[in-house]
């Protein structure tokens, strides 16, 4: 390698940095941040899940999921509930409000793919999608 600009790590870590910094000013509006938005995300999905369950969703370490559900529930978001089988379980359930925003975020995110979209071709867009799937280790 010649230039830190062919290094995978460089590349991607930049890459990283801008759509972060994209996302944040999309969701700052609403208070929101990417990783409280995409806590959100799964509830919407599936409301009631566990830390545990969205954690490991989300691929983030328990202590991170715990702090998240804390600001969301501070805010009024979502609220914790005893699971009815095993109460050492406290599943994260919306509130209204919570569910009130999925519309905004999910248009300001939409958004936001598009503008990195119209960036490239859309075969490239959707290469890129899938080669960061893959890279990632998420799932389609």
């Amino acid at each position: 390698m010649d230039r830190i600009e062919d290094c995978i790590s460089f590349l991607t870590g930049k890459a990283a940095q801008q759509v972060s910094r994209r996302a944040r000013d999309k969701l700052a509006p609403y208070g929101i941040t990417p990783v409280q938005y995409a806590v959100l995300r799964v509830l919407w999905e599936e409301d009631g899940r566990s830390g545990a369950e969205i954690g490991a969703r989300l691929a983030i370490d328990s202590a991170t999921t715990t702090g998240v559900i804390d600001r969301l529930e501070a805010a009024g978001l979502v609220s914790r509930q005893p699971d009815e089988r095993d109460r050492r379980i406290h599943r994260a359930v919306l509130s209204e409000r919570g569910r009130a925003l999925q519309a905004a975020l999910d248009g300001a995110m939409d958004a936001l793919n598009a503008e990195i979209a119209a960036d490239m071709s859309a075969d490239e867009a959707v290469a890129l999608w899938a080669g960061l799937r893959r890279l990632g280790g998420v799932g389609a």
